[in-house]
């Protein structure tokens, strides 16, 4: 092909296998490094790490549209944000009990990932008045604030489901939630690291090249499920085996 836009060659299966191993760069990052260390290199692994959080927020607005039973698709997100939170909180020495040592970052993403898909279905519900749906989701989104990723990630999948079908509004939103994120970051936690979380966008090319397939599968849906608690498990025994009973970052 000559001239014109790059086909479109990535799909639903392979942008998920790069936000995994991106996933797992950045938590290895976190328990062999921790705390906020500014040296380039690792602050160079943690931008790689910036990619897998949109391409997991995308694909949870595709599979709600997707779906044929989005209940389903719920509980199945309820039963790992729940196996995720143990997993997420062993990898990085936090309480599992949450709020012990603070307000930020006291369980997985996945839990915002599951309030983002029931901020998407009551957005899309057609027995609820207006206001009715923006207090609801301003509850989803207040009851993802203690997750990774926080509240914005709720807002993220909200609007990329919103406006499916234009890419270029999607991730614009996309970026001004994330943009909010960053500076709540920067003020409360670390203005280096909060201002790294902008290199989200380094995920809008990948996602720009996304061709509508689902590809291959043969149980690589729950192979991706099951990635995110086990991996994590690992973190968890090598943090113990490198830095003892301690957390390695924020809420730990």
């Amino acid at each position: 092909m000559s001239g014109g836009a790059r086909p479109k060659q990535l799909d639903e299966s392979r942008l998920k296998l790069i936000a995994m191993i991106a996933m797992t760069v950045d938590h290895l990052t976190s328990v062999l490094f921790p705390g906020y260390p500014t040296a380039w290199w690792i602050l160079a692994l943690h931008v790689i790490g910036r990619i897998a959080a949109p391409i997991f927020w995308f694909f949870i607005a595709e599979g709600y549209h997707y779906t044929r039973d989005w209940r389903k698709y719920a509980g199945r997100l309820l039963v790992f944000a729940v196996l995720g939170h143990f997993a997420y909180n062993f990898a990085f020495g936090i309480p599992f009990i949450p709020f012990q040592t603070t307000v930020f970052n006291q369980t997985s993403v996945i839990w915002a990932l599951f309030c983002g898909l029931l901020a998407l279905a009551v957005n899309d519900s057609a027995g609820l008045k207006r206001r009715q749906k923006t207090l609801l989701i301003l509850l989803l989104a207040a009851a993802a604030f203690c997750a990774d990723w926080s509240s914005i990630a709720v807002m993220a999948i909200l609007y990329i489901g919103q406006n499916r079908g234009d890419f270029k509004k999607q991730m614009t939103g996309m970026m001004v939630w994330v943009a909010a994120y960053a500076a709540v970051y920067a003020v409360f936690i670390h203005p280096v690291y909060g201002a790294l979380q902008l290199f989200v966008a380094l995920s809008i090319p990948l996602l720009g090249r996304y061709n509508g397939e689902r590809g291959a599968r043969k149980g690589g849906g729950w192979f991706f499920y099951a990635y995110y608690p086990l991996h994590l498990a690992a973190c968890g025994l090598l943090r113990l085996a490198l830095h003892g009973n301690v957390g390695v970052m924020i809420g730990g």
